[in-house]
């Protein structure tokens, strides 16, 4: 397991909202990010994006997609998603691979990821059509600063030296 990150648009851009994740993805730009971020738009394909978390190397996984929040269409939320406490039943939607498909079918295969988040933003449509609505295209670029700071903050966090609790009582002495 290595200290990358991996931020994953999912979604379905044939059904309006749906687009949100890989509008969001396609929008960041991944010259500002630490090299230890990866930026993959996977957009129908969760079955790849499972696969790709069975490889192992990324510690930390943060899907971008349309997902029932709380508040009105266009509410954009972070989402932090561990064993104990799953996002429970998500409504099946278009492309079949919501967030905790993805985790499910990562598990089933033996596999897991340390670190779970999810900036979601709740849809106003969810219909056979391309573009998204008012409220949710409004959210998008706010979303992509929310993720691009959650990524490096995160690949901060793992680049940090891990200090033993015994180290740093020696050196308190």
């Amino acid at each position: 397991m290595s200290g990358r990150v991996l931020v994953a648009g999912i979604g379905n851009v044939f059904l309006g909202d749906d687009g949100f994740g890989v509008e969001v993805v396609n929008r960041l730009d991944v010259s500002v990010l630490p090299e230890t971020v990866d930026v993959v738009d996977y957009g129908i394909r969760g079955v790849h994006l499972a696969y790709e978390l069975l490889a192992g190397r990324h510690h930390t996984l943060i899907m971008v997609d349309a997902v029932p929040v709380e508040g009105p269409p266009g509410t954009v939320a972070v989402l932090e998603v561990d064993d104990e406490d799953p996002l429970g039943p998500v409504p099946v939607n278009g492309h079949g691979m919501h967030p905790q498909a993805v985790l499910d079918l990562l598990r089933a295969l033996g596999g897991g990821v340390p670190r779970v988040l999810i900036v979601g933003c709740r849809p106003a449509v969810i219909d056979e059509l391309m573009g998204l609505s008012e409220p949710v295209a409004a959210a998008v670029d706010g979303a992509a600063a929310l993720v691009a700071e959650l990524a490096r903050q995160e690949a901060a966090d793992l680049a940090a030296p891990v200090i033993r609790q015994a180290d740093a009582e020696c050196a308190d002495a």
